[in-house]
């Protein structure tokens, strides 16, 4: 939860997250992990706050040294040096096993042209990587 950007494209990603949110949530167990935790504490307290608020109920995925390993080796193979948390994010998505990964990184995560190297990179690993997607394609994937 943020206040409306006045981006509009932001502003339309933060209208779709709303909305899948409300109305799609529900529908899937959601875990977080640490590096979610210390991303969603930035900015306005009042935000902070609700983004809190939101997530309490959530489950926590631990980061381990597979986890760690399965970082590094993405970022040696695929994500710059400079995204640590972005190759975080994948490594603890796979190495538990989550179904899906949703974010609007689309930089570093959900880029169409890393992601067959993302997905090598976790199979070579001995995990499999989940559907990254944005909240937009997710709600797509459930039609």
């Amino acid at each position: 939860m943020a206040r409306p950007s006045a981006d509009l494209r932001l502003a339309a990603d933060q209208s779709v997250t709303l909305e899948w949110w409300r109305l799609h949530r529900n529908r899937f167990e959601i875990f977080v992990s640490a590096i979610v935790l210390t991303e969603i504490r930035r900015g306005d307290p009042t935000m902070v706050e609700k983004r809190e608020e939101a997530i309490r109920s959530f489950k926590l995925l631990d980061i381990n040294l597979q986890t760690e390993e399965l970082t590094t080796h993405l970022l040696k193979d695929v994500i710059p040096e400079n995204a640590v948390a972005d190759a975080a994010h994948i490594a603890i998505a796979a190495v538990h096993a989550m179904n899906f990964l949703l974010t609007w990184n689309c930089k570093h995560i959900n880029n169409r042209y890393k992601l067959r190297r993302i997905e090598k990179c976790c199979t070579s690993a001995g995990f499999t990587c989940p559907v990254i997607a944005t909240p937009t394609e997710l709600m797509s994937i459930e039609s």
